[in-house]
């Protein structure tokens, strides 16, 4: 089949390498003069399945309403006239209960294990490097209550068989020893000994090349104006460089899929999140981060790919605005010097933002739509890096007719009627 990749970012760039993989003519079009550089470009550097849980769960609005008088808060929202955004934050708000989050969270970890999985078996095949290490991510707990409140997690965790670690203070020094030196901030955390981190810019990029040696072809700064569509079924992409044809498009635009979408007379929730990060060089390894630490309070979290630190974190609700301010850049810088004062140089970091592609309930939506050779892989927030392998590889075998190797149930469009 003749397939139309919409967005090279790094969930459509793996979409096109599953699909060349499977023997398919692959075609990728992408805004940008090369992959992953929006949202995709400075993440947080995590692959981090035992993490995976949507934002909407108990008690989350009671602490919308505290963050709002934090300094350093990890939700600001920024109203504005869009009735996108109220009708997304209400949706949202609906999937506030526990019901809802343990089923919403069980599909995500369900996708971004088997995703991991993935990406075990694609280094092996191709020797893929990209920064990445395997050493596990440490979620630090500063007070009693972020340690009770994470039980209903590891009760997940638990029914899933995900190996974790519970750790007390001076479990968390062991497994990251620079926090010895703030050890008094910590009350105890919670370590994924199977997650991983890497620097998924490099990843996408060197992908890209890969997929391109073995022919799918990368159109750059090819602005798609929209798809034609004759009844219920698509019959072209219209683009700056005219019309292209394909037996199957996949449209893998992140935040921009809802306004694509809405152009042919249908609503999915995915909304943009703006997200903040800095990277930084290391000065001290021994006082840097080992792999990924993320911090409860603050919702941040600091990686080391490298001789670099990643710090990234922090949701604006503002729509599809990407300036970036100093206020929310303060709140990553505070992190990383809070917890790691001696390990980079804040004062060469480099500030960076980008959307984040949410829906509601946490879990994207990926397969088919009602429309005739259009597929949808997108709205996977933060974790498109944890679970782009895994989206892709399900993806490309429910178009060659395939079953997938893991369940599908809930990550269709279908789910919101």
């Amino acid at each position: 089949m003749k397939i139309v990749v919409l967005g090279a970012g790094v969930v459509g760039t793996t979409t096109a390498w599953y699909l060349a993989q499977a023997g398919h003519q692959v075609i990728v079009l992408e805004r940008q003069p090369g992959p992953a550089l929006e949202t995709s470009y400075a993440n947080a550097g995590q692959i981090s399945p035992g993490y995976s849980a949507p934002w909407a769960g108990p008690g989350v609005p009671v602490k919308a309403i505290k963050w709002m008088f934090m300094e350093h808060a990890p939700l600001v929202i920024r109203p504005r006239i869009n009735p996108a955004m109220w009708r997304w934050m209400w949706q949202m708000l609906m999937n506030c209960n526990a019901k809802d989050y343990e089923l919403n969270k069980s599909r995500m970890m369900r996708l971004a294990e088997y995703s991991r999985d993935q990406f075990i078996t694609l280094r092996a095949e191709t020797g893929l490097h990209y920064d990445d290490r395997q050493q596990g991510t440490l979620q630090v707990f500063r007070t009693q209550a972020q340690i009770d409140g994470a039980a209903k997690d590891i009760a997940v965790l638990k029914s899933l068989g995900v190996p974790h670690e519970v750790l007390d203070r001076a479990g968390c020094v062991a497994a990251e020893p620079a926090l010895a030196l703030v050890s008094d901030k910590i009350q105890g955390g919670l370590r994924l000994p199977g997650d991983e981190t890497g620097d998924c810019f490099q990843f996408t990029n060197r992908l890209a090349e890969m997929a391109a040696a073995r022919g799918v072809e990368f159109r750059y700064r090819t602005a798609i104006f929209g798809l034609e569509r004759s009844g219920d079924e698509i019959t072209a992409v219209l683009t700056n460089r005219g019309r292209e044809t394909a037996d199957a498009v996949v449209c893998a635009l992140g935040s921009y899929s809802t306004k694509l979408m809405q152009e042919l007379g249908y609503h999915i929730p995915v909304f943009p999140v703006k997200g903040y990060s800095i990277t930084v060089p290391v000065v001290d390894p021994e006082f840097a981060p080992v792999s990924t630490v993320m911090d409860e309070t603050h919702k941040v979290a600091i990686t080391r790919l490298g001789d670099r630190i990643r710090v990234a974190g922090t949701a604006e609700l503002t729509g599809y605005d990407l300036q970036l301010t100093n206020e929310r850049g303060n709140t990553v810088r505070h992190v990383v010097t809070d917890l790691f004062p001696r390990g980079g140089d804040v004062s060469r970091a480099e500030l960076w933002t980008g959307l984040r592609p949410n829906t509601p309930d946490g879990t994207p939506i990926i397969g088919r739509t009602p429309l005739k050779r259009l597929w949808l892989n997108t709205g996977h927030g933060t974790l498109g890096w944890t679970m782009c392998c895994g989206s892709a590889r399900v993806l490309t075998d429910q178009i060659g007719g395939r079953t997938p190797d893991i369940d599908t149930e809930g990550l269709s469009m279908a789910r919101y009627g």
